[in-house]
């Protein structure tokens, strides 16, 4: 059994929790110490709870609430080893910073937290899988390319966190300038509607029961689009199907295998 909830997903800050009872692991921390700990309230847990915290990448909505966290609650924080260079000076001398190399998997009581590289302007970005007892949840955001790696390492799961970030056609219609838009949907950018929506078909399965879109652009999508999108993909698949609110947060959710 696992439990986990979206604490912050987009621009001002995002933090994915984790547990599966007894041990609790945090994915990101772009949130100020007061907002972590009363959204992770909401759902009946606290920072002193956290037995480890593992970073996607070094952009300051994924890791800007790492050192108060750091200095508050004594918990590592696991980072690729090009993450660890990367990380603003403001975070130099982070205590408990362990790195490992994309790929590794590190344990934490019962949960195995598993990572893999995906593709983004960063210097070495992962997302990771989460496994307890046989139940798996599958992590991936900030990503602009849909690999064979990502398709294998999220093959399985039982849940689904996974980034829906823009509609293409408003993009291009959009006031941002050609070289963000450029950016945005390249291949080191973010995920459109479309190629979550393929990734998505790709991953379907009986046991497939939580499916949470992550990481909505204000600008560039719209609520209701990638969850009629995700409906229409799966044709009837009984798995339940939520948006994460962008700068808001989810109710706890709950998966087994």
């Amino acid at each position: 059994m696992l439990k986990f909830a979206l604490l912050g997903s987009g621009s001002s800050g995002n933090a994915t929790v984790v547990t599966d009872g007894r041990s609790t692991v945090l994915i990101d921390n772009g949130l100020s110490y007061v907002r972590l700990a009363e959204r992770l309230g909401r759902v009946g847990l606290s920072p002193d709870r956290l037995d480890a915290v593992f970073i996607t990448h070094e952009h300051s909505d994924h890791v800007l609430g790492l050192g108060v966290l750091s200095r508050k609650v004594r918990v590592p924080i696991f980072a690729s080893a090009g993450t660890c260079d990367a990380l603003p000076k403001s975070l130099e001398g982070l205590p408990n910073l362990v790195p490992f190399e994309s790929g590794d998997t590190v344990p934490v009581g019962n949960l195995s937290v598993g990572s893999f590289s995906v593709s983004h302007d960063a210097a070495d970005p992962v997302s990771y899988t989460v496994t307890n007892s046989g139940t798996k949840l599958g992590f991936a955001t900030d990503f602009g390319h849909v690999s064979q790696l990502v398709q294998t390492r999220l093959s399985g799961a039982h849940a689904l966190v996974l980034e829906s970030n823009y509609c293409p056609d408003m993009l291009r219609l959009g006031s941002y300038p050609p070289a963000v838009r450029q950016r945005i949907s390249s291949r080191v950018g973010h995920l459109s509607n479309h190629d979550a929506m393929r990734l998505l078909k790709d991953l379907a399965h009986d046991g497939l029961k939580v499916i949470v879109l992550v990481h909505l652009s204000r600008e560039n999508n719209l609520p209701d689009l990638p969850l009629q999108l995700a409906r229409k993909t799966l044709r009837g698949h009984p798995a339940e199907i939520v948006i994460a609110p962008p700068d808001g947060e989810s109710r706890l959710f709950e998966v087994s295998a």
